[in-house]
């Protein structure tokens, strides 16, 4: 019953991969750029994190409600509606006058974004319905939304080159554009009908603990412990705890928990999680050291990203096609122990030099980060039905967004504590410490070797729990994927987990 997929369905692929390389790149584009937005703007150190930070956590708490509204109002017509709100927030975002109205425009182009992803994953989904195709569509899909995360700081840094700090927001426009032309085009309306309607309550839960859980862990990083901190950390656990429990419960809730009764798929979604919370940590600390203790301009800063960025989308593309031959417990140990050994390169970088182990540290880890983008994705979308294939997409990217939001909010959070109780104690951040009028050599020197100590640590802390996952996968995963040709023609070219589609669906 399955048939190749024509051209129209790969043109289809093409037009969706446009805003999923925005909302990808959007979640670390600023990187290289908050040095430029802190001159223009002179946002607070809380600020500073919250407009990295409040992007990846609209994402991710609203990833998985959307991707339930979309399998059961029509995935199209909310991928239009996401992009032209996209659009309209990016434009907001760049003409924002303040610090204050940039964390909104960016906390609305979150939301937006949130729209995407699952219902971009969805019609992928149901566009090669062929498991050996949907793999191959999936690793390119990986790819794009890889390559956003890799490229967006040097298209940053790119723009900021020649024009001013808004033209990172603004370069989303042109792809915005091109998307609501031919979309409606080429992708025709998907709606799979399912019973009930998304749980509200359920959303306000996993967004408000969320949001609680985190501002608690940066305000602690940042001013030290108060009682308001501990309060909104200790309300934001109770209220996620609250909503993993009524999930439980609902008859049919936001988050499928017997999922993650097949090992494989809870390891695959820590592996979404985990990475890019190291990736966009260190990116964003990687971005501050290069221009900021080393000196370097941001042009230069953007070019040294680019041989790992390349590691990274190569492998994603390679990865389906190793995966159906190694299986997906090799590519899981594989990829928490390349991200273990290039984190751990990050160690040899000093306040004087750095920039070659830099460049080495990000082309070992992007193998890693390459093989997760790749594996989350097809392994979700292959562990459940066709009409839940929004859910379980939102799932996988939730995972991905998340990860990059809670990367720079903890470890972000550790090494800015770090410096505050190390540095010079003139400034809450480094950028604000060289900036400082009449700033003498010895205490910029010392703010510089509390930063490196500050990265140093949150490489030693990220390497240190991805070597534990590799471990763990080594230990508790199955050492042969099972294969099983006799349920289905085409299973055992199915890809990479297309084998597990149905063990894992019946969990």
């Amino acid at each position: 019953m399955q048939r190749s997929p024509g051209i129209k369905a790969w043109l289809g692929l093409t037009v969706i991969l446009g805003p999923v390389l925005l909302v990808a790149m959007d979640g670390s584009i600023l990187f290289l750029a908050m040095p430029r937005i802190t001159d223009a703007l002179a946002p607070t150190a809380d600020q500073s994190l919250w407009i990295l930070d409040i992007y990846g956590f609209a994402v991710g708490s609203l990833l998985v409600a959307f991707g339930n509204i979309g399998d059961r109002y029509g995935r199209l017509k909310l991928l239009l509606i996401g992009t032209l709100l996209f659009g309209l927030a990016s434009a907001g975002a760049a003409m924002s006058p303040n610090a204050e109205m940039l964390i909104a425009f960016r906390a609305l182009m979150g939301m937006a974004g949130a729209t995407l992803l699952p219902s971009a994953l969805a019609v992928l989904s149901e566009l090669f319905t062929d498991p050996r195709r949907r793999a191959q569509a999936i690793g390119i899909f990986a790819s794009a939304f890889a390559a956003g995360f890799a490229i967006g700081p040097i298209v940053g840094g790119q723009l900021l080159s020649y024009f001013w700090w808004g033209s990172v927001f603004l370069v989303n426009i042109p792809v915005i554009v091109l998307f609501l032309i031919f979309a409606p085009i080429l992708l025709g309306e998907v709606k799979v009908t399912r019973p009930g309607r998304v749980d509200v309550l359920s959303v306000v839960l996993s967004a408000v603990g969320l949001l609680l859980a985190i501002y608690a862990v940066k305000n602690l990083a940042a001013e030290g412990m108060s009682v308001f901190s501990a309060a909104a950390g200790i309300v934001g656990l109770v209220i996620l705890v609250a909503f993993a429990r009524r999930q439980r419960h609902l008859e049919y809730p936001l988050i499928d928990f017997g999922l993650f009764r097949d090992r494989v798929f809870t390891i695959a979604i820590i592996t979404g999680l985990l990475p890019l919370a190291a990736w966009s940590a260190t990116a964003y600390l990687s971005g501050v050291y290069l221009q900021t203790v080393l000196e370097m301009t941001v042009f230069q800063a953007a070019m040294l990203a680019v041989p790992g960025a390349l590691v990274l989308t190569a492998t994603c593309i390679v990865t389906p096609m190793v995966v159906g031959r190694i299986g997906t417990r090799a590519a899981l140990i594989t990829c928490h122990f390349a991200i273990t050994a290039g984190l751990l390169l990050f160690l040899m970088t000093g306040v004087t030099s750095g920039a070659g182990w830099y460049v080495g540290a990000m082309i070992v880890a992007g193998l890693g980060y390459g093989i997760s983008f790749a594996v989350v994705a097809d392994v979700a979308v292959a562990a459940v039905s066709t009409e839940r294939a929004g859910s379980a997409a939102a799932m996988a990217e939730t995972s991905n967004e998340i990860g990059n939001a809670l990367g720079i909010a903890l470890l972000g959070s550790l090494a800015a504590l770090i410096f505050r109780i190390m540095g010079p104690d003139l400034a809450p951040t480094l950028n604000e410490t060289a900036e400082l009028p009449g700033l003498g050599s010895a205490a910029l020197s010392e703010a510089k070797s509390a930063f490196v100590t500050g990265l140093h640590a949150v490489v030693i802390v990220a390497a240190s729990v991805h070597a534990g996952l590799g471990v763990l996968a080594l230990r508790w995963l199955p050492k042969t994927d099972p294969q099983a040709p006799e349920e289905g023609e085409g299973t055992a070219d199915a890809g990479p987990v297309a084998p597990k589609t149905e063990e894992v669906g019946t969990a």
